[in-house]
């Protein structure tokens, strides 16, 4: 009896050993416990996305929609990031309607300003050039944007629409920022722009149109000089040649 209870005491510290080791790994291995708070959503920008959302399901099987389809309603959650432009001339767009947002960063009212005012002047050609771009082609951007204070960074993105008179010269947009503001105005350089071209999409119910697959034709065997073309002879399969009786001859007398 003695013998079986020195047996069970002898197993409970070795099972107590190992528990121990076990911990005291797990306390230095610590780069094994992945924290699955690091590979939630970005939610940081989600007004961009509901901004876009709303004017890709404006234009439909158009390429550009029109800047009288903009209804508030559609982008309420992201309205004091949104903003329209008016392009005056070339590379050069003005503020129509600007949400609270954008006043906070420059400290003033934005309306009636050119966009290139919130960034600094070395990265403003490059985005003039890019608006004409998207105008032109017409495209979409997003830019990555950096301020000139602080750490704060910033993204935008930049929607073509068409005005009364069918031209593209509207353009939607939504500025979210990211970080603590340092100070006004705040200003920013841009860091980096992805241009993505629009193309047409089929209407609805309208399948693309395939071209009906045909056989080869052959062109006849054509000889040199002054012959004729000449067709090649393909009996069909199964027909034996036919057998002409042989030629006659004319024998003439004079009796």
């Amino acid at each position: 009896m003695n013998f079986h209870l020195i047996r069970i005491s002898v197993s409970a510290i070795v099972m107590m050993k190992k528990a121990k080791r076990f911990m005291d790994d797990s306390n230095q291995n610590t780069q094994n416990v992945v924290h699955m708070t690091e590979y939630g959503p970005d939610q940081q920008y989600a007004a961009l996305s509901q901004v876009e959302g709303y004017w890709d399901a404006l234009r439909g099987d158009k390429l550009v929609p029109k800047r009288s389809d903009i209804d508030p309603r559609g982008i309420e959650h992201a309205l004091e990031y949104a903003f329209i432009l008016e392009r005056i001339a070339p590379g050069v767009a003005r503020l129509r309607i600007a949400g609270s947002h954008l006043s906070d960063l420059m400290g003033m009212e934005v309306r009636g300003m050119p966009i290139t005012s919130f960034l600094v002047p070395a990265s403003r050609r490059r985005f003039s050039d890019t608006m004409e771009e998207l105008f032109e082609t017409p495209a979409t951007a997003t830019v990555h944007l950096k301020a000139d204070v602080g750490r704060m960074t910033a993204r935008m993105i930049l929607l073509p629409l068409k005005s009364d008179m069918g031209d593209t010269s509207r353009m939607l947009g939504c500025l979210v920022t990211h970080g603590d503001l340092a100070e006004t105005p705040c200003r920013f350089e841009i860091q980096q722009i992805d241009l993505i071209p629009i193309v047409n999409r089929p209407a609805k119910g309208v399948l693309p149109v395939r071209s009906p697959v045909r056989e080869p034709v052959r062109s006849p065997v054509r000889e040199t000089g002054f012959a004729e073309i000449r067709h090649e002879y393909a009996p069909k399969a199964g027909t034996a040649r036919p057998s002409y009786p042989p030629y006659l001859r004319l024998v003439k007398s004079d009796d």
